[in-house]
């Protein structure tokens, strides 16, 4: 059934199993009093930086009211002939003591994308109508400056909650060749949310976070906003410095700033490298 090569490559990888199980299963009645730093490899650090990329599918509309003349909603991908594509991302780990860390993550992402109108359309009290030809930009940064206290670590991982300032700075721009209109939101938002971690072996750990806010309606005269933040990754750590990291986020932010809203959606995996000293 297998070639001579395969059969050695298997026979390699079942030994190799068995080696790698065998301390640890002799070992297994001490795990728990094993300090973490001692077992894990990715927590043996005092600063971790990562950075990698990110191909998100994205769903975005805005509207606009300008001189009480309401808006048209304005799907980016429908109307304007936004397309998916890949985006930089950078995080920064301080860890001053096992327990606390402080974080701080930058992901810049910008659309560029010109079409054909294929419906009237009405943005800050103006109309573009059918057939005209538009660019149109968004521009989304998120700045997020994190606090995290793990209050539960052991020698398999660690769970504990996060307190987040994000700082979102969005854009829109509409251009024909007669009219050129945009719209501008920023506001800083806090977030709570949770995080776990889990080590499978002392390399491989898969990490789960959710940090999420609602301002309700009315709570502060014509603002509401939500904004939700999932994220799901493997790492693999080649040594107590170098790792490699797959994953999955979800961004969701909403907004109603004076007459201004808007939706946007970003889901999609990821890959990246981390770092640590």
């Amino acid at each position: 059934m297998f070639s001579t090569p395969a059969r050695r490559l298997y026979g390699a990888l079942v030994a190799a199993l068995v080696f790698s199980a065998t301390p640890a299963a002799a070992q297994s009645s001490r795990s728990e009093a094993t300090p973490q730093a001692e077992t894990t490899l990715g927590e043996k650090y005092h600063v971790e930086f990562s950075g990698g990329y990110w191909h998100p599918s994205a769903s975005m509309s805005v509207e606009s009211e300008y001189l009480g003349i309401i808006g048209s909603s304005i799907d980016f991908k429908n109307d304007l002939g936004l397309t998916d594509h890949w985006f930089n991302e950078l995080s920064v780990v301080g860890r001053p003591a096992r327990k606390h860390k402080l974080r701080f993550q930058y992901i810049p992402i910008t659309y560029d994308q010109s079409a054909t109108l294929t419906r009237d359309i009405i943005f800050r009290a103006q109309r573009y109508t059918v057939g005209l030809p538009v660019n149109s930009q968004i521009e989304w940064d998120t700045y997020r400056f994190s606090y995290e206290y793990d209050f539960i670590t052991y020698s398999k991982g660690f769970g504990g909650f996060i307190v987040d300032a994000k700082y979102t700075d969005v854009k829109a721009g509409l251009q024909s060749p007669l009219v050129n209109e945009f719209i501008h939101a920023r506001a800083p938002i806090p977030a709570i949310g949770g995080v776990g971690r889990y080590y499978f072996i002392p390399e491989v750990s898969v990490t789960g976070e959710v940090t999420f806010f609602t301002l309700p309606q009315g709570l502060i005269k014509q603002y509401t906003a939500h904004y939700a933040d999932v994220d799901i990754y493997g790492t693999m750590n080649f040594n107590r410095y170098i790792g490699a990291q797959v994953g999955y986020r979800a961004l969701n932010l909403g907004y109603l700033v004076d007459n201004d809203t808007g939706s946007f959606l970003l889901k999609g995996f990821y890959f990246g490298i981390v770092a640590r000293y």
